[in-house]
């Protein structure tokens, strides 16, 4: 180091040494920038001029430094070596440039360094070659070697810093160490012998020339060296500018983040919109992966790897898919990488835009969702649809109009019109009349016809097409098979009009019927004549064979009185075992033909499951317009002879006779006016006290109904319950009996009962025991005060429903007594069948006790069956203080009659308590 320090000092001028170093730092400079502009650009006129500039600086910087060396000798330089030199120079730098952006790896940096720096060697011990003085050059390996190591060392990381734009100062100072070292290092290494200088023809440059040149060659690169300066400040202004405006335009996106990355997928760039949609800071976020923003549970290895993979090939990659922001939160995305090249086409980075599209996503399976729905809807309507548009074409229809018109999928198209759809429609549906079904088609998917047409295409084929007009233009059509409702509704219509069993008319029907022929025969001058028919025995029939045996005489009946009927008679089923028939006629044999003919049906036996069954019939005619003006009183008039023949002896026939059966005309009033009794209030209660016979206390109450009418007065029980009974009107009345009586009761003393009397009809009322508890409860009334009275004959009818019935009362603590006992049936097995509360013994009986042996061991023999049953006994219709002895004697523990009191109505202040008979 001493002998290169004692070089550099002694042999050298030192103004000549400073001003080789500036040329050389001016050449470092200019190549460098050049270099730089030659890697970013990747122009091959940015490399030559990189290579030539630095090629002659050194080359100045070289023959500078030399002409400052003092050897002792005066100097002259040979031409074409000094030429070779400088060729040297500029060829070698230029291939280490060359190699060095060939290869931008440290491998490559290397192989660059020791081209230029083996150029930069070559170039001076050529040089040094070039000089012709009298003495010889001899050189020492040791600082040669050294020499040329010290201009390949510092320039492997002079090119690694060349490229970045921060680091160029320093590889400017490496590069000039480099020469700076080479020269010096070299020039110690040098050793002069004098020596003879030897006659030559060889062309020499005097040191004025060399001057000259070398002055020219430093000028050159002062100015290359300020013209790169100025060309990267220019660049890097423009660059700067581009950057700015560039950073307001992607900080001024805020609905999607823009970053850049490095080749290998870091980001190096970060924008606002960025920040705020994946929550990192650009600090935070500068040195991350991409594949940082996609990993999480669920996601698939090296997702981000995969997209960069595609964009790195393809240039370009577009997706969508779930991205994870910094707080852990996800998002649904679309990304876009796009590739950045240099103009050597090599990957210098990515471009990255993320959009939030979590929102267009969730509106978007929203839609789907929806539309999914509708598919579904239109797949699943029972009605086939067509939506038109505006232009009057086919937008959209559903399976079920290809499944209506029996067509293949894809036969009906998008754009089709109406012209073109009909035909295809008719084509597989087999019309009947193809010009009518086509007309009536496309009229019906007209925009004009808006509404409703009906279409029968086929006998069981009945299309039902609704057009219905659209606010935005274009209409829908929907298509529905509404055959089988045609027949549903004809077979409501025929069974609105039409008896089930039979066939036959009903009452409705047949009153139409006969409204029409009266009229008819009104206009003609003729008569109708009306026949009312009611089997009889027939209830023996459902009783001895059963209800199915019953209907199918009835069925066997109406096909009898059908098939004897011509086509100007009519025949109907009022109901039960009552029909009806009707015939225009115009003389007395018309009519007798016609009855003849009815009564001839009940001629002969019904052909039963291996037996016959007997049946008869009774007929009353009344005739229009003698018998009656009007149907109703026609009907009524042919009832009543109806029942004249049903009560006659001999002959089933009658015709109606004004002043006929007055009393059935009245009971047929009666019960009409019974239908109403309730809600015009014409009931009220009366209660007759029962009382203990020994004592004489009152321990209830029978309750017996009274009907005021408003102009007959008040009507006998006995005249209004069989009648109520025969209509039925028993079961609306029975039940306001109950629950008035329940009510009174509910208010007296709570040891006394009431007593009600129930009708055998109400027995055949199937929500009976309900109705009991409901009034139990509405009222308040314990079950232990109430006791219902029943009849034996009651219990004949339907035994063991009947038994069944009672013991379901009983079951909810309600008393049941055997009234009029001794009379009609007093069947023994009866009260050992069911455990009645209480035996009334009939009033005839007490009434002739005193009088009447019989009676009076009649009544000796209730009570003494009523001890052994142990039942408690009441006596009736007691009205003598002799009658109240005898049940004394005999033993009796309660009784009732006008002895105690007659029955009364009770006012709210009258409500009894338990008192003694005084």
């Amino acid at each position: 180091m001493l002998k290169i320090y004692l070089c550099t000092v002694d042999h050298h001028q030192h103004w000549l040494v400073a001003l080789a170093a500036f040329i050389c730092f001016a050449t470092a400079v200019s190549g460098m920038l050049l270099f730089r502009e030659a890697s970013r650009s990747g122009a091959r006129n940015w490399l030559l001029a990189a290579g030539g500039t630095a090629g002659f600086g050194i080359w100045a910087t070289h023959f500078v430094a030399m002409m400052g060396y003092l050897p002792g000798f005066e100097v002259s330089y040979r031409l074409w070596p000094t030429v070779g030199s400088l060729a040297l120079a500029v060829v070698l730098i230029t291939a280490g440039f060359a190699v060095a952006l060939r290869f931008p790896t440290l491998v490559g940096a290397a192989l660059a360094a020791a081209i230029t720096g083996s150029g930069v060697a070559a170039m001076h011990y050529l040089g040094v070659m070039a000089m012709d003085m009298p003495a010889l050059v001899r050189f020492d390996a040791v600082y040669l070697a050294l020499s040329v190591v010290l201009a390949i060392a510092p320039l492997i990381p002079a090119f690694h810093l060349a490229r970045s734009e921060r680091h160029v100062l320093p590889a400017c100072l490496l590069l000039t160490l480099a020469v700076v070292g080479l020269h010096f290092t070299g020039m110690t290494a040098i050793e002069l012998v004098p020596s003879r200088r030897a006659a030559s023809d060889v062309i020499l440059l005097s040191q004025q020339v060399m001057t000259w040149l070398v002055s020219v060659a430093a000028g050159l690169v002062v100015i290359i060296c300020l013209s790169a300066l100025a060309h990267v400040r220019r660049v890097q202004g423009i660059v700067r500018q581009g950057e700015r405006d560039m950073a307001v335009i992607v900080n001024g996106i805020s609905d999607c983040a823009m970053f850049m990355l490095t080749p290998d997928g870091i980001v190096k760039a970060w924008n606002k919109s960025a920040q705020r949609l994946n929550g990192y800071a650009e600090a935070d976020a500068l040195g991350l992966s991409l594949e940082r923003f996609y990993a999480g549970e669920g996601r698939p290895s090296c997702f981000a790897c995969k997209a960069l993979d595609e964009a790195r090939h393809d240039g370009r990659y577009t997706g969508e898919d779930w991205s994870l922001r910094k707080d852990g939160t996800r998002f649904w995305s679309h990304v876009t990488i796009e590739r950045v090249i240099d103009a050597r086409e090599r990957i210098v980075g990515f471009i990255v835009i993320i959009r939030d599209m979590t929102r267009a996503r969730e509106d978007q399976e929203r839609l789907s969702e929806t539309r999914a729905h509708l598919d579904t809807a239109l797949d699943n309507m029972y009605q086939g649809l067509a939506l038109f548009d505006a232009s009057q074409r086919l937008v959209l229809h559903n399976d079920r109009l290809c499944e209506l018109w029996s067509l293949q999928e894809g036969v009906l198209r998008p754009g089709m019109t109406i012209a073109e759809i009909v035909p295809v429609m008719m084509a597989r549906a087999h019309v009947d009349d193809p010009g009518r079904t086509r007309t009536a088609l496309e009229s019906a998917m007209s925009p004009v016809a808006a509404g409703t047409t009906v279409i029968e295409c086929r006998a069981d084929f009945i299309v039902s097409v609704a057009t219905r007009p659209l606010v935005q233009g274009g209409w829908v059509s929907t298509f529905e098979d509404i055959t089988e409702r045609r027949r549903n509704e004809a077979r409501i219509v025929h069974l609105a009009m039409h008896d089930p069993l039979t066939g036959l008319s009903n009452r409705a029907h047949f009153a139409e019927q006969c409204a029409r022929e009266m009229d008819y025969s009104a206009r003609l001058g003729q008569n109708f004549a009306l026949v009312m028919i009611d089997l009889n025995g027939f209830k023996g029939i459902n009783d001895r064979w059963g209800h199915a045996e019953g209907d199918r005489a009835i069925v066997e009946i109406g096909h009898r009185l059908q098939a004897c009927c011509v086509e100007s008679e009519t025949v109907a089923r009022l109901g039960g075992d009552e029909f009806a028939a009707g015939k225009c006629f115009a003389s007395q044999a018309d009519l007798s033909d016609f009855v003849d003919r009815l009564r001839a049906c009940f001629d002969d036996d019904l052909a039963g499951e291996g037996h016959r069954i007997p049946i008869g019939a009774s007929l009353g005619v009344a005739v229009f317009p003698s018998d009656g003006a009007d149907l109703e009183t026609l009907m009524n008039n042919a009832d009543l002879a109806m029942y004249r023949a049903k009560n006659g002896r001999g002959e089933h026939i009658c015709y109606y006779q004004p002043g006929m059966d007055e009393n059935a005309r009245t009971r047929r009033q009666l019960a009409t006016e019974l239908r109403h009794a309730i809600e015009r209030d014409e009931f009220h209660l009366v209660y007759q006290p029962q009382h203990a016979v020994q004592s004489g206390a009152v321990i209830g109450y029978e309750a017996l109904l009274r009907w005021v009418h408003p102009k007959r007065g008040l009507v006998s029980p006995d005249e209004f319950i069989p009648i109520a009974e025969e209509t039925g009107s028993i079961y609306a009345i029975g039940e306001w009996v109950l629950r008035e009586a329940a009510r009174e009761a509910a208010q007296w003393d709570p040891d006394l009962k009431i007593a009600v009397n129930l009708s055998p009809v109400q027995l055949q009322q199937a929500d009976l025991v309900q109705t009991i508890t409901d009034i139990l409860v509405d009222a308040g009334l314990p079950p232990r005060r109430l006791e219902l009275e029943i009849t034996e004959s009651a219990i004949i009818g339907d035994r063991t429903r009947a038994l069944h019935l009672l013991r379901q009362i009983k079951a909810l603590g309600v008393g049941i007594a055997m009234d009029d006992f001794g009379t009609g049936y007093s069947s023994l097995d009866t009260l050992q069948a069911f455990p009645f509360d209480k035996i009334k013994i009939d009033k005839s009986f007490v009434l002739k006790a005193v009088s009447n042996h019989q009676a009076t061991a009649i009544v000796r023999a209730v009570l003494a069956l009523g001890r052994s049953l142990e039942i408690p006994v009441l006596a009736e219709g007691v009205e003598t203080e002799e009658q109240l002895a005898m049940l004394v004697r005999e033993g009796c523990t309660e009784a009732q009659g006008y002895y105690y009191g007659r029955p009364r109505r009770l006012k709210p202040e009258q409500a009894p308590v338990v008192t003694e008979h005084g």
